[in-house]
Protein backbone atom coordinates (compact mmCIF):
# COMPACT_ATOMS: atom_id res chain seq x y z
CA UNK A 1 0.00 0.00 0.00
CA UNK A 2 1.26 3.40 -1.14
CA UNK A 3 1.55 5.94 2.04
CA UNK A 4 1.44 9.86 1.68
CA UNK A 5 2.86 12.60 3.84
CA UNK A 6 0.46 15.09 4.97
CA UNK A 7 0.64 18.94 3.73
CA UNK A 8 3.23 21.58 4.66
CA UNK A 9 2.47 22.95 8.19
CA UNK A 10 3.74 26.43 7.21
CA UNK A 11 3.34 30.28 7.24
CA UNK A 12 5.31 32.84 5.40
CA UNK A 13 6.72 33.58 8.18
CA UNK A 14 8.61 30.23 8.98
CA UNK A 15 12.17 30.30 9.25
CA UNK A 16 12.88 27.31 10.27
CA UNK A 17 11.89 23.69 8.52
CA UNK A 18 11.82 20.66 10.45
CA UNK A 19 11.39 17.86 7.78
CA UNK A 20 11.08 14.01 9.00
CA UNK A 21 10.89 11.31 6.32
CA UNK A 22 7.40 9.63 6.40
CA UNK A 23 4.93 9.39 8.90
CA UNK A 24 4.51 6.03 10.54
CA UNK A 25 1.70 4.26 10.89
CA UNK A 26 0.28 6.15 14.24
CA UNK A 27 0.34 9.20 12.62
CA UNK A 28 -1.11 7.87 9.69
CA UNK A 29 -4.16 6.53 11.83
CA UNK A 30 -4.11 9.70 13.52
CA UNK A 31 -3.74 11.82 11.08
CA UNK A 32 -1.16 14.46 12.97
CA UNK A 33 2.37 14.65 12.84
CA UNK A 34 4.18 12.54 15.25
CA UNK A 35 1.11 10.59 16.90
CA UNK A 36 3.46 7.93 18.13
CA UNK A 37 3.41 8.61 22.31
CA UNK A 38 6.62 7.20 22.21
CA UNK A 39 8.13 9.10 19.87
CA UNK A 40 9.92 12.37 21.09
CA UNK A 41 9.73 15.24 18.65
CA UNK A 42 7.19 17.18 20.90
CA UNK A 43 9.19 17.44 23.77
CA UNK A 44 12.11 18.39 21.36
CA UNK A 45 10.62 20.95 19.87
CA UNK A 46 9.21 22.00 22.67
CA UNK A 47 12.71 22.57 24.01
CA UNK A 48 13.39 24.69 20.71
CA UNK A 49 10.68 27.06 21.00
CA UNK A 50 10.57 27.46 24.66
CA UNK A 51 8.43 25.83 25.32
CA UNK A 52 8.34 22.92 27.17
CA UNK A 53 4.61 22.46 27.88
CA UNK A 54 3.81 22.12 24.08
CA UNK A 55 3.23 18.17 24.41
CA UNK A 56 0.48 18.37 26.72
CA UNK A 57 -1.23 21.30 24.36
CA UNK A 58 -3.80 19.51 22.10
CA UNK A 59 -2.75 18.88 18.51
CA UNK A 60 -3.92 22.08 16.99
CA UNK A 61 -2.25 24.54 19.54
CA UNK A 62 1.00 22.69 19.33
CA UNK A 63 0.83 23.41 15.27
CA UNK A 64 -0.15 26.69 16.08
CA UNK A 65 2.42 27.35 19.04
CA UNK A 66 5.15 26.20 16.27
CA UNK A 67 3.95 28.34 13.71
CA UNK A 68 3.92 31.57 15.92
CA UNK A 69 7.47 30.79 17.06
CA UNK A 70 8.64 30.14 12.91
CA UNK A 71 8.71 26.74 13.00
CA UNK A 72 7.14 24.36 10.06
CA UNK A 73 6.82 20.92 9.58
CA UNK A 74 7.15 18.15 6.39
CA UNK A 75 8.43 15.52 4.62
CA UNK A 76 11.28 14.66 2.50
CA UNK A 77 8.97 11.55 1.14
CA UNK A 78 5.63 12.75 -0.53
CA UNK A 79 4.80 9.32 -0.68
CA UNK A 80 5.95 5.51 -0.66
CA UNK A 81 5.59 2.26 -0.52
CA UNK A 82 6.12 0.87 3.32
CA UNK A 83 4.97 -1.84 5.41
CA UNK A 84 5.06 -0.53 9.08
CA UNK A 85 6.92 2.69 10.18
CA UNK A 86 10.85 1.95 9.73
CA UNK A 87 12.39 4.54 7.20
CA UNK A 88 14.64 1.18 6.30
CA UNK A 89 11.23 -0.22 4.79
CA UNK A 90 10.55 2.87 2.32
CA UNK A 91 10.78 1.70 -1.34
CA UNK A 92 9.51 3.34 -4.39
CA UNK A 93 10.00 7.07 -2.95
CA UNK A 94 8.41 10.08 -4.50
CA UNK A 95 10.30 12.99 -2.74
CA UNK A 96 8.88 15.80 -1.95
CA UNK A 97 8.71 19.23 -3.78
CA UNK A 98 11.09 20.59 -0.81
CA UNK A 99 13.11 23.20 -2.95
CA UNK A 100 9.75 24.49 -4.10
CA UNK A 101 8.28 24.60 -0.93
CA UNK A 102 11.35 26.41 0.10
CA UNK A 103 11.64 29.26 -2.76
CA UNK A 104 7.81 30.07 -1.34
CA UNK A 105 9.22 30.89 2.09
CA UNK A 106 10.82 34.39 2.24
CA UNK A 107 11.97 33.97 5.82
CA UNK A 108 13.16 30.31 5.77
CA UNK A 109 16.76 30.34 6.87
CA UNK A 110 17.36 26.92 7.95
CA UNK A 111 16.33 23.27 7.53
CA UNK A 112 16.39 20.57 10.09
CA UNK A 113 16.56 16.95 9.36
CA UNK A 114 14.79 14.62 12.00
CA UNK A 115 16.86 11.39 11.71
CA UNK A 116 19.03 9.95 8.83
CA UNK A 117 16.61 9.08 6.22
CA UNK A 118 15.18 12.59 5.95
CA UNK A 119 19.16 14.03 6.22
CA UNK A 120 19.82 11.42 3.14
CA UNK A 121 16.69 12.73 0.69
CA UNK A 122 16.57 16.50 1.80
CA UNK A 123 20.35 17.15 1.82
CA UNK A 124 20.25 16.58 -2.14
CA UNK A 125 16.92 18.26 -2.52
CA UNK A 126 18.05 21.21 -1.46
CA UNK A 127 21.54 20.92 -2.11
CA UNK A 128 22.59 24.91 -3.66
CA UNK A 129 19.68 26.52 -1.71
CA UNK A 130 21.36 28.72 0.38
CA UNK A 131 20.08 27.18 3.59
CA UNK A 132 21.66 25.98 6.99
CA UNK A 133 21.12 22.26 6.19
CA UNK A 134 21.07 20.62 10.11
CA UNK A 135 21.62 16.93 10.75
CA UNK A 136 18.97 15.88 14.18
CA UNK A 137 19.18 12.99 16.01
CA UNK A 138 15.65 11.29 14.93
CA UNK A 139 12.75 11.62 17.68
CA UNK A 140 11.85 8.19 16.71
CA UNK A 141 11.56 5.96 19.48
CA UNK A 142 13.64 3.35 17.59
CA UNK A 143 16.56 5.31 17.87
CA UNK A 144 17.41 4.86 21.43
CA UNK A 145 20.87 4.90 20.98
CA UNK A 146 21.63 8.39 22.08
CA UNK A 147 20.30 9.78 25.11
CA UNK A 148 17.33 12.23 25.50
CA UNK A 149 19.47 14.98 27.02
CA UNK A 150 21.71 14.66 23.85
CA UNK A 151 19.35 14.80 21.52
CA UNK A 152 17.78 17.72 22.77
CA UNK A 153 20.64 19.75 22.88
CA UNK A 154 21.66 18.65 19.12
CA UNK A 155 17.77 20.33 18.92
CA UNK A 156 18.57 23.24 20.20
CA UNK A 157 21.10 24.48 17.86
CA UNK A 158 17.70 25.41 16.04
CA UNK A 159 17.38 28.09 18.67
CA UNK A 160 20.11 30.38 16.51
CA UNK A 161 17.67 30.64 13.46
CA UNK A 162 14.59 32.16 15.35
CA UNK A 163 16.43 35.10 16.45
Amino acid sequence: MRKSAFPPVVSPDTRVLILGSLPGEASLAAQRYYAHPQNRFWHLAGAVIGRDDLPSLDYDARLAALLSAGVGLWDTVASALREGSLDSAIREAEHAALAELAAGLPQLRAVGFNGGASARIGRKLLAGSGLALVDLPSSSPTYAAMPFAQKRARWLELQRFLD
